[in-house]
C-alpha cells in the first residue's frame, strides 16, 4: 500500500509518499499560489496513493475537497523529523510566514511548542522581501550575508519597517553583504530565544524551506550553543511527517 502526505503551505505545497515500511516512494513539490487546492489537486492526480493526510495551513481546505484527515504541523514534523533522527528532541521549523520551536518526549510526542505565527519576521517570506531588496536571490542570501567581514545592526524586525531600514542603509553606501549578516544575525537572535522557552538541551533538528540557508544554520548553532541537524530535504518533513501518520492510521 501506498500513504501519502501532502503539506500545504502558505508558499508552497509538499507531497510525500511512502511504502508499508515507511520509506519514500515519490515526493514532489509546486507553488501554493493564489489558488492553493487547485495546484493541490494537481500534485496529488500525478501519484497514487490508498490513503492520504494534510497538513500545514491549507489542510482545512483539503480535508473539505478531499473528505480526507488532517494533522497540525506540529506533530508532522515531529512525526518527520524522528524518522531521520529518532533520539531527536527539539526541532526548529521556519516556513514561510510562521516558526515552530518544538520540544518531544522520549516516545516522540510532542511535549511543548511555541509559535511565531503574528508576525512576518524571521519567516520564509521575510528573508524572500529582505533578499530581493538587498538586490540578491534568495537562493544565495545565506551565501553573500556569510560574505561580509561584519555586520550591521538591524534594529526593526516587522518586515515593512525593516523593508524601510534597509533600504535608508543602502542609500548611505553600507555594504549589502554587511547589511545581509546583520539581518540573519536579528532573526537568529529572535528564533533561539524561542527555542529556549521550549528546549535548553541536545541537538536541534532544523525544517522547513529556510534550513537551507548556510548562514542561518551557523548562526543557529552559534547562539544556541547546540549541535544543528538539516535533513537532507528539510522542506518535506511536514509532508513526509503527515504520511508517515497516514500510515500508522489505517
Amino acid at each position: 500500500m501506498k500513504f501519502a502526505g501532502i503539506d500545504i503551505g502558505s508558499r508552497t505545497i509538499e507531497l510525500v509518499v511512502v511504502d508499508d515500511q515507511g520509506e519514500i516512494t515519490d515526493s514532489l513539490q509546486t507553488d501554493t499560489g493564489f489558488d492553493p487546492m487547485t495546484n493541490a489537486k494537481q500534485l496529488v492526480s500525478k501519484i497514487g496513493y490508498d490513503h492520504i493526510i494534510a497538513t500545514g495551513y491549507g489542510r482545512n481546505l483539503f480535508e473539505i475537497s478531499f473528505d480526507t484527515p488532517t494533522v497540525t504541523e506540529i506533530k508532522a514534523h515531529a512525526k518527520g523529523a524522528r524518522k531521520y533522527f529518532p533520539d531527536a528532541k527539539t526541532i526548529l521549523d521556519i516556513g514561510g510566514q510562521d516558526s515552530k520551536a518544538i520540544s518531544m518526549l522520549d516516545d516522540g510526542r510532542v511535549r511543548q511548542f511555541e509559535m511565531n505565527d503574528r508576525c512576518a519576521a524571521g519567516t520564509g517570506k521575510f528573508m524572500e522581501i529582505m533578499a530581493k531588496t538587498l538586490g540578491f536571490d534568495i537562493e544565495n542570501f545565506g551565501k553573500e550575508a556569510l560574505l561580509a567581514e561584519d555586520k550591521l545592526c538591524i534594529s526593526s524586525m516587522c518586515t515593512v519597517f525593516a523593508e524601510s531600514e534597509v533600504t535608508s542603509l543602502i542609500a548611505k553606501g553600507h555594504n549589502p553583504q554587511e547589511i545581509a549578516l546583520g539581518l540573519h544575525t536579528s532573526v537568529m537572535s529572535r528564533m533561539v530565544g524561542m527555542i529556549n522557552r521550549v528546549s535548553r538541551h541536545g541537538a536541534i533538528v532544523f525544517t522547513g524551506g529556510v534550513a537551507k540557508n548556510r548562514c542561518i544554520q551557523k548562526l543557529l548553532a552559534e547562539k544556541s550553543g547546540r549541535e544543528v541537524i538539516v535533513p537532507e530535504d528539510p522542506q518535506l518533513i511536514g509532508a513526509l511527517g503527515a504520511a508517515l501518520l497516514a500510515r500508522e492510521t489505517l
